[in-house]
């Protein structure tokens, strides 16, 4: 982990030095060093009717719950101090659910971090970060899904991942868009934890396009592969393996995951090991109109093999019309998720939504 540390140092600083030294020839063009910031602003909002299980009132009535929520906003800061170096800044505003203001917004960063583009160097959309920064597999999968908006993908549902963390990590785009790999040191605790220990979690996504050069119609095809290695404490493994494989296309993004989970919370504890998968898939039209077909799996635990929980998703989304890197859409889907051979019993959970996305 040191190494890697001590690498990213010394590029940084071979960076510096090297924009120093550049002159400008006769035609050349330098690149625009003008600081520039923007601002823009992520909205996810829905109404949601529980048709299962009911609840009881204040008065003992059995309902079924409804609600308008607003389950995530972003205020999102960008910008660049030069072409080398520029930084992202996102508050999140989230719902508080475990402590004395449980039910309250509140107010937290989500990401904060600065980007040493390397493009002068190497390939284009090569860069290192340092901060509080995507993880290497759940941002990148979720700009492939695109629906966030209704819930988060396989490996964050189940609480196996986060989005974001604190560390620094490196990323790296092979000529003509064969491949790429982002590789990464962050704490493991997430973005909305302090560090508890000694412990850092090691990331790396590899991801490979083996067509990017073939037909039009199958350079959208890739394969991944993430592995993240961290531990609770000391000898006391929290290992994550995820193998997958996407599609994009014009009228369908589509994907199969397949998730591998250790976790040993304390070297007198047994380990427990768990396994899933996620199928999902985004048919669309060239009107706007889309649908959302997802299907996920989880063995929680493989040393009993009896416990399993599925979750099944169906939806239809009009994605409105739009210029530039805006979007704002509307989802209505269905829900439901069964759980079995867990005790005490959980009964089957059934949601009917209306999700809002705006993002601009």
């Amino acid at each position: 982990m040191l190494r890697f540390v001590v690498v990213l140092t010394v590029l940084t600083a071979f960076a510096a030095a090297a924009s120093a030294q550049v002159t400008p020839a006769a035609g050349y063009v330098p690149p625009d060093d003008t600081p520039s910031i923007k601002i823009g602003v992520t909205v996810f909002g829905d109404y949601t009717y529980t048709q299962s299980p009911q609840a009881p009132d204040a008065d003992g009535n059995l309902i079924n719950p409804s609600e308008f929520s607003v389950r995530r906003s972003y205020i999102n800061i960008t910008g660049n101090i030069s072409h080398l170096i520029a930084f992202r800044i996102t508050p999140d505003v989230a719902r508080e659910t475990s402590s004395s203001l449980s039910g309250s917004l509140e107010f937290r960063i989500k990401y904060a971090f600065a980007q040493f583009n390397l493009d002068d160097w190497v390939t284009k959309g090569s860069w290192a970060r340092v901060g509080i920064q995507q993880t290497p597999w759940v941002d990148f999968e979720e700009g492939i899904y695109r629906y966030r908006f209704q819930g988060t993908v396989f490996s964050e549902r189940e609480g196996f991942l986060s989005s974001s963390d604190a560390g620094a990590s490196f990323h790296y785009n092979f000529p003509n868009n064969y491949a790429d790999v982002h590789v990464g040191v962050y704490n493991g605790e997430n973005y909305n934890k302090a560090e508890v220990n000694d412990q850092k979690a090691f990331q790396i996504r590899a991801s490979v396009r083996p067509l990017a050069r073939g037909p039009m119609a199958w350079r959208g095809l890739r394969g991944h592969v993430f592995y993240d290695a961290d531990h609770y404490v000391q000898n006391a493994d929290r290992k994550r393996f995820v193998g997958s494989v996407t599609f994009e296309h014009t009228f369908l993004n589509a994907g199969v995951d397949y998730l591998k989970a250790t976790d040993q919370t304390s070297i007198t504890k047994p380990e427990g090991t768990g396994t899933g998968y996620s199928i999902w898939a985004t048919p669309r039209s060239a009107k706007g109109w889309e649908g959302l077909l997802r299907f996920d799996h989880l063995t929680p635990n493989t040393a009993s093999d009896v416990q399993t929980r599925n979750r099944t998703i169906v939806g239809v989304a009009y994605w409105f019309p739009h210029q530039g890197s805006v979007s704002a859409a509307l989802l209505l889907d269905y829900d439901g998720q069964t759980f079995e051979n867990v005790t005490p019993a959980i009964p089957a959970q059934r949601k009917i939504a209306v999700h809002a996305l705006v993002n601009f």
